[in-house]
């Protein structure tokens, strides 16, 4: 069907040249404007990071911070968390203080999951000051801690975020735990109501474990070595065990750093959870936008989002 010529010819020709005006005097003006996403790029994380001052930071306490050094001259840092787990970070501090770590050995590496060092035989005697039976200290009371909540929602928690330089999960009704992050240290046990008295630690060495979150004693977060600890032979028996006979990578030396000379003690620093820095880090990871980013995530998990720690000079070994 052949179209219909318009009845008004003149008229559309008077549209078109209303058309061509309006444009070129907007072509001066589009010109001038910025293109979408034009100007300075946002900060990236990285560069958030390095931007950071010194009052950005805190220092780990010298009590809270073990070390385990291992044949071969491998040392392992770990922070200590007594606010969530007080009576098993007692315990850990006296077995170390007791030389009951000397000796022992890692005796589990299951691939994705967990690292776990101790006495094999659990027939090594525990020293007398040991609390043999601890509560479950699996979560702790909310109230006291000054929990920076993140806009982002988690399957394992009603809220998660971050308090006194530490990831922490919330129910949303008075109790708060320590997520099962990579590099989180917990406190091996048996069945309940078995509460681990310490003896036994294990470190996450994959992908974030959570539904162990509230199960077991979350007393900790390593902070160097954990490099040695993710390349380690895995297991071959049931869980990652090491086969009886098979070599194991033993702990030479167990010590607190308090009980170091002052010159002697590693010095590490975790970024404040309370400020702008922090946030702005955290905002950064969760909506990166540099050169490689085509989509931002716009969310991120709180394990991905562990806060930064960073070693001062020579601290490391």
């Amino acid at each position: 069907m052949t179209p219909k010529a318009s009845s008004h010819p003149v008229r559309s020709v008077a549209r078109s040249v209303k058309a061509i005006l309006i444009l070129s005097a907007l072509l001066p003006l589009l010109a001038a404007s910025p293109a979408p996403h034009a100007g300075k790029a946002p900060a990236t994380a990285g560069e958030i990071l390095a931007a950071s001052q010194s009052n950005d930071w805190q220092a780990f306490p010298d009590e809270d911070v073990l070390l385990l050094d291992f044949d071969g001259g491998r040392r392992v840092v770990i922070a200590l968390a007594p606010e969530f787990a007080p009576v098993h970070v007692d315990n850990i501090r006296k077995l170390v203080r007791a030389g009951w770590f000397d000796g022992t050995a890692i005796n589990r590496v299951q691939d994705n999951y967990v690292v776990q060092w101790g006495d094999a035989t659990e027939k090594k005697p525990l020293p007398a000051e040991i609390v043999a039976a601890p509560p479950a200290e699996y979560e702790r009371p909310a109230a006291g801690l000054d929990l920076r909540a993140l806009p982002y929602p988690d399957p394992y928690a009603a809220k998660v975020g971050h308090a006194g330089g530490w990831p922490v999960a919330a129910d949303g009704q008075g109790l708060a735990w320590l997520p099962h992050c990579y590099g989180m240290v917990g406190v091996g046990r048996n069945v309940a109501p078995d509460t681990g008295t310490g003896a036994e630690l294990y470190v996450v060495n994959g992908h974030a474990p959570r539904h162990l979150d509230r199960n077991i004693a979350t007393v900790g977060r390593v902070l160097a070595g954990m490099e040695m600890l993710a390349a380690l032979p895995r297991g071959t028996e049931m869980l990652g065990f090491y086969k009886e006979g098979e070599a194991r990578p033993v702990i030479t030396s167990a010590r607190i750093a308090a009980d170091l000379p002052a010159g002697e003690r590693p010095r590490f620093e975790v970024m404040k959870t309370d400020s702008a820095t922090f946030a702005a880090w955290t905002k950064a990871r969760a909506n990166r936008q540099d050169v490689f980013f085509i989509r931002p995530a716009g969310g991120v998990d709180i394990c991905n989002v562990l806060p930064p720690v960073r070693a001062l000079s020579g601290s490391t070994r």
